[in-house]
């Protein structure tokens, strides 16, 4: 089997995966800033990274992977000035700012579930590594890279670009960002306006704030994942990933800080997803266009005609390499749906095919096998390797019908192919398997005779509720004049 190549952002080419110290794999992935529900925008980074954590442990690598939870510093716009998003969003709902970070934890950890993304080995939250934050300021400051004013601690990127090239990841140069930034007018406390907070001082609006040697305040949005990654990874790890909205100038005002702090590039492998565009923009709540994966999952959103099942969903995301845009519409969801049930539908003849003493698929299933791996070494090209188990679903179908027979060795290869590839490596569950490990016959039963009480007593938006979250799930309900029937699409 040929060795995996992934495409390293920092290099602009394809790379020989050698992790650091084999075959121990250290993956850093930034996670959600959980300021509000979940949306399809969430859920590329989300599954691409799971993707690739299942392949790197199926092929034999330890992984350790990280993904954080931004819970404080993140201000509006992605800058240094303006509110702390978790706290405009507490101040709106009335609530903590704890409590806003603990329902939309919840929220992305249901959502990851039911899209079968894999836990991560460590989830850190940046609250909870203010004490590692502030001794990589410090350090930061003892190389003489940071500077402080009125209580505040900023990142001299001027300086440090004296020492080490700034703009590595991205391929941009201090000139050129200089020229198209705007002025610094006396209010503003950086020295440059390509600096970047590293600690600000809390005004007394702001519920977020912890002790520091500088002030009471809070970290820099960049600095969390410096630390965090240091903390559980050491310096230099493997793979960090992310979106390519990150690119810059979060990822690049990492290296910077790391740089600056350690003296060596912190990441070997760079890899970044690219965008979930609608009608060819970036989807995100910045710009309001954005669907949440609920709205997604329930079907109750204008641009929906139907709901989607998770799983149709994550095949969605697969169909598409990493690296390319993927257009959101209706019609693509609905096209995916149907590509999925194709494949579902075939892997669930496969108990049922009839085994001769003579297969005339052999050579055929080794073949697709070497496709699919050689697809997924070739820096995850999952829609390759998927348009390879299409071939397999046509040797299901002509044996099924007669046009093709199978041996038993054959058929075991064939759903091992299936079990490792559709299952264990692209994470799509059957239909059946997504029902059962949320709701039992007997719980929908119950929901059932919930909705029909709904109905009687005229509460149609309950009666109407019960049903999209079933469908949703793969339940499908038909009305009777008896009362209800249900199945599993």
């Amino acid at each position: 089997m040929q060795p995996l190549v992934i495409y390293n952002t920092l290099s602009r080419s394809k790379e020989k995966f050698e992790p650091l110290n084999p075959p121990f794999a250290g993956m850093y992935v930034c996670g959600p800033t959980v300021y509000g529900h979940p949306h399809l925008g969430h859920a590329r980074p989300a599954v691409t990274f799971d993707l690739l954590f299942r392949y790197l442990t199926h092929i034999g690598y330890q992984v350790r992977y990280v993904r954080n939870i931004t819970d404080v510093g993140h201000l509006e716009n992605d800058a240094d000035e303006g509110e702390d998003k978790i706290t405009k969003k507490a101040r709106q709902e009335r609530i903590e700012p704890m409590e806003v970070v603990q329902m939309y934890t919840n929220s992305y950890h249901d959502c990851m579930r039911r899209l079968n993304v894999m836990a991560p080995s460590i989830e850190p939250r940046a609250t909870g590594h203010i004490i590692e934050q502030i001794t990589l300021i410090e350090q930061i400051l003892k190389q003489g890279f940071g500077y402080l004013k009125n209580g505040s601690v900023y990142f001299d990127v001027r300086k440090y670009n004296e020492h080490y090239p700034y703009g590595t990841l991205s391929r941009r140069k201090i000139d050129e960002l200089l020229s198209h930034t705007r002025e610094l007018t006396a209010q503003d406390e950086k020295n440059s306006p390509l600096d970047f907070a590293l600690w600000k001082k809390a005004g007394p609006e702001h519920i977020m704030r912890w002790p520091s040697p500088w002030s009471e305040g809070f970290p820099g949005w960049h600095l969390e994942c410096s630390a965090m990654s240091a903390k559980y990874l050491g310096v230099p790890f493997d793979i960090h990933g992310g979106g390519m909205d990150l690119l810059f100038p979060h990822h690049e005002c990492e290296i910077a800080q790391s740089m600056a702090s350690h003296g060596i590039e912190p990441v070997k492998y760079w890899i970044h997803n690219n965008m979930i565009t609608i009608n060819g923009q970036k989807m995100g709540k910045s710009l309001g266009n954005f669907i949440t994966l609920d709205e997604l999952f329930t079907g109750r959103h204008v641009l929906l005609s139907q709901s989607f099942s998770p799983m149709t969903i994550r095949f969605f995301i697969l169909q598409a390499h990493y690296r390319s845009t993927l257009d959101f519409s209706n019609e693509a969801l609905i096209a995916a749906g149907k590509g999925l049930e194709r494949l579902m539908n075939a892997y669930s003849l496969l108990p049922k095919l009839k085994t001769v003493d003579r297969s005339s698929s052999a050579l055929t299933i080794t073949a697709i096998e070497k496709q699919c791996y050689d697809a997924m070494n070739d820096d995850l090209n999952s829609p390759v390797a998927v348009s390879a188990l299409f071939d397999g679903v046509r040797i299901i179908n002509s044996v099924k019908d007669g046009s093709e027979s199978i041996d038993t060795a054959d058929k075991q290869k064939l759903t091992q192919l299936f079990d490792t590839f559709l299952i264990s490596i692209f994470g799509l569950l059957p239909p059946q398997s997504e029902v059962n490990s949320d709701l039992p016959a007997g719980l929908i039963e119950l929901l059932l005779q919930l909705r029909t009480e709904a109905k009687k007593k005229k509460d149609f938006a309950t009666s109407d509720t019960i049903r999209d979250r079933l469908h949703s799930l793969g339940v499908i309900v038909k009305d009777t004049k008896d009362g209800f029937e249900w199945e599993i699409k």
